[in-house]
């Protein structure tokens, strides 16, 4: 293949071994998600699984309604910090192709 679309081709191609490499690199990857001012902490993979929890025990003994609403937060914090770290990495490798506008990759 020659002229434009080859060069698009082999375009595509390094684009697609970016964003594998960015993927596993970010499926590799650790966030903490905190809530109530550090009370509770998250540990969660790139791939969202939990790897550990947090609480301060007198947490427990005073609010148990709240532990748990703090629990959620320090989850959804974690969840939001992946997300983050997802765009920080994904976000610049189409930032070279003229995509038409709401065009998502991978397909």
């Amino acid at each position: 293949m020659k002229g434009p679309l080859a060069g698009l081709m082999q375009q595509a191609q390094r684009m697609q071994e970016e964003m594998k490499r960015a993927q596993e690199e970010i499926a590799q990857a650790e966030v903490t998600g905190q809530s109530g001012g550090g009370l509770v902490s998250v540990r969660m993979s790139g791939r969202h699984e939990v790897r550990a929890v947090s609480i301060d025990r007198k947490l427990f003994a005073d609010d148990p309604e709240m532990a748990e609403d703090l629990v959620a937060a320090a989850v959804n914090d974690a969840v939001n910090r992946i997300a983050a770290l997802s765009q920080e990495k994904l976000g610049g490798l189409t930032a070279g192709m003229n995509l038409p506008a709401g065009f998502k990759l991978p397909f």
